[in-house]
C-alpha cells in the first residue's frame, strides 16, 4: 500500500552502520511513501560531526543529539555547554536523545539521572524540545520529570513509547508528546493500543526508530524512514481516523513541538 500523504519520521538513526552507502536510495524510498522528513538521532556526541554531516547533505534531514542513558559512564562526560553550543546549528531541533534505562543498565542509575537532568536544562536554555528514552524507570521517570517540569517548564517527546499507562497518563499531564514506533503495530501489543488510543490525538507523533522495530509487514528485518507509514496506518486505525486525516495531525503535532524543523526553509 503506498500512501503519498505527507508524514514525518520523528526518531530514526541514519548514521547507524546498517546504513552505510544507502543513504540516497534510503531518502528516495521514504518520499515514495509520503515522508517529507526526518530526524536522525546522535546517541553519542562523538558522533555528532558524522550525524551534522548527514542532515546538512540531505534537505529532508534533521537531527538532534545527546548521551543514550545506556551510553552513560562509558561515552565521555558532556557538559551543558556541549548541548547549547550544538544547537546553534540551523538543522539541530532537539536535545537528546536522553533519558532512563534500567533493563540493561541499572547499575548507572544515578549517573543516568544526573544525565537527564543535565538535557533537561539543555533544553531549557535552548527552548528546544527534548527526547527521552524510557525503560523500566517508569517512576523515576515520572517523578524526575515532573519534578523539573515544576521548577522551570520546557517541551518532550516520550520516544518510541512502550511503559506504563501511569507513565503516559504523567507525560501527558505536563504537556508532553508519545512517540508511536512500530512496537505499536506489534499483533501482540494491544495493550500499547489502548494506552495510544486513551491519549489526545493532538498529542501523538511517529517514527520509526530505524534500523530498529520494524512494522509489519516488514517486522523482523531493517527499519528505515519510508515504514513510519506503516506504523501511522495502525494509528489511523486506533484512533478511528482515515489515514490522510492521521497523518495530518501527526504533522500539525510535530510542527507544534519541533518548531525549529518547522520555520525551516531551504
Amino acid at each position: 500500500m503506498t500512501n503519498t500523504a505527507s508524514i514525518t519520521d520523528s526518531h530514526c538513526h541514519l548514521d547507524f552502520p546498517q546504513f552505510d552507502g544507502e543513504l540516497d536510495e534510503l531518502i528516495a524510498r521514504a518520499a515514495e511513501r509520503g515522508v517529507r522528513r526526518m530526524v536522525t538521532i546522535c546517541t553519542q556526541l562523538e558522533n555528532e560531526p558524522r550525524v551534522r554531516a548527514i542532515a546538512e547533505a540531505h534537505e529532508p534531514v534533521f537531527y538532534a543529539a545527546g548521551t543514550h542513558p545506556m551510553s552513560v559512564g562509558k561515552a565521555a562526560d558532556i557538559v551543558l555547554d556541549d548541548l547549547t553550543d550544538l544547537a546553534r546549528h540551523p538543522k539541530f531541533v532537539a536535545i537528546g536523545e536522553t533519558g532512563l534505562d534500567y533493563h540493561y543498565t541499572a547499575e548507572t542509575a544515578t549517573a543516568q539521572q544526573e544525565s537527564l537532568r543535565l538535557h533537561i536544562e539543555a533544553a531549557r536554555q535552548t527552548t528546544l524540545p527534548l527526547v527521552i528514552h524510557a525503560r523500566d524507570a517508569d517512576d523515576d521517570m515520572a517523578r524526575i520529570l515532573t519534578d523539573e517540569y515544576h521548577a522551570a517548564p520546557f517541551g518532550c517527546v516520550m520516544h518510541c513509547f512502550s511503559s506504563s499507562a501511569e507513565l503516559a497518563l504523567a507525560a501527558l499531564d505536563l504537556g508532553f508528546y508519545l512517540s508511536m514506533s512500530g512496537i505499536a503495530a506489534f499483533p501482540k501489543s494491544q495493550a500499547l493500543r489502548d494506552i495510544f488510543r486513551a491519549a489526545p490525538v493532538e498529542r501523538i507523533l511517529v517514527e520509526t526508530d530505524a534500523p530498529y522495530l520494524a512494522p509489519p509487514p516488514n517486522r523482523g528485518k531493517r527499519n528505515e524512514p519510508a515504514f513510519v507509514a506503516d506504523t501511522a496506518r495502525i494509528g489511523a486505525e486506533v484512533f478511528g481516523m482515515s489515514y490522510e486525516d492521521f497523518a495530518a495531525q501527526t504533522e500539525d503535532n510535530f510542527d507544534r513541538l519541533f518548531s525549529k524543523a518547522a520555520a525551516w526553509r531551504n
